[in-house]
């Protein structure tokens, strides 16, 4: 089966890896343009592009894909299929008309559950205990077509946004290798998914990980594993930003009468403070201008007290 893949990052990367060790036909990739990256500015190839060019596979970098000259160089390589993944930009149906088999997407979540960007930091901070990898047949929405096929995995009480990225990586990969074996044995019956069920998870930005103390500590902590490690969870601490990388919800103890954010307990290991609901454990922190550290080693140099409040 020819195969034109499109996609961009390193969750895109894995997909089109386990495609092509499956021994499928890649014509062409297209990818998001290079972008400029630290203080030289120089360009940054993207996940995708380097697993293609380690392979050989002509890549495509159109800033637009529904432009008119994007379309016909796009047509000029033979696919029976387009296989889509976190590209970044949204396809036309002129474009999704060229394949005989359509255009397939691999989308990091059990749809109809979570479409837009940002599926799996919203399945950590929204407290559910599973997600998977959702194989769609692509329509004219975002993210609205036909469910062809599903593979599903639990969300541990550790999981961060970058180990639960990680593992839906590989499972993409092998969902979409799994169902093109199907796909070419004529065994995948479309399903339509039930907007009713529908929720919509939009593109998270930096602020999002600004810490509410007033919040419970439950949901303090799936925001921090959500936002790790990007954007980060963050918070002030005597006039500097302090981010929050690892803790743990402490939801017997009683914090009554005491402020949101308010440090109840400097220990050896780990500084607790007081939420709207029980008590936050920090373990992991980094204080702006320092490195990031275990509680242990923080304390060694930053002089915490009880009665301090954090968020000033």
């Amino acid at each position: 089966m020819k195969i034109v893949f499109m996609g961009t990052p390193d969750f895109a990367a894995g997909a089109l890896r386990a495609l092509l060790d499956a021994g499928h036909e890649v014509t062409a990739v297209v990818t998001q343009p290079d972008k400029p990256k630290g203080r030289s500015g120089e360009p940054v190839r993207t996940p995708v592009k380097v697993c293609a060019e380690e392979a050989g596979i002509p890549v495509l970098q159109p800033r637009r894909i529904k432009a008119p000259e994007a379309v016909a160089e796009l047509k000029a390589f033979p696919a029976d299929i387009y296989i889509v993944a976190a590209f970044g930009q949204i396809l036309s149906q002129e474009i999704l008309d060229i394949p005989r088999l359509g255009c397939l997407n691999i989308h990091a979540s059990l749809l109809p559950k979570y479409r837009g960007s940002s599926p799996i930091q919203y399945a950590i901070m929204d407290g559910e205990k599973e997600t998977g990898v959702t194989i769609m047949q692509m329509d004219a929405g975002i993210d609205t077509g036909d469910m062809l096929y599903k593979k599903r995995i639990p969300i541990e009480d550790d999981d961060n946004y970058e180990t639960l990225h990680d593992k839906l990586t590989v499972l993409g990969g092998e969902a979409v290798t799994e169902a093109l074996t199907l796909l070419e044995q004529g065994r995948l019956t479309p399903c339509k998914q039930d907007d009713a069920l529908s929720c919509h998870a939009p593109l998270i930005k930096k602020e999002f990980g600004r810490i509410d103390f007033t919040k419970p500590a439950v949901v303090l902590d799936r925001l921090i594993r959500g936002v790790t490690p990007w954007p980060s969870a963050y918070t002030a601490y005597q006039g500097r930003q302090l981010k929050i990388w690892r803790a743990v919800p402490e939801i017997a103890l009683n914090t009554f009468a005491r402020v949101p954010g308010e440090i109840l307990k400097v220990e050896k290991d780990a500084v607790t403070v007081a939420t709207g609901e029980g008590a936050l454990r920090i373990l992991e922190l980094q204080l702006e201008g320092k490195k990031r550290m275990t509680a242990q080693d923080f304390l060694r140099g930053v002089r915490m007290q009880p009665g301090e409040v954090l968020g000033k």
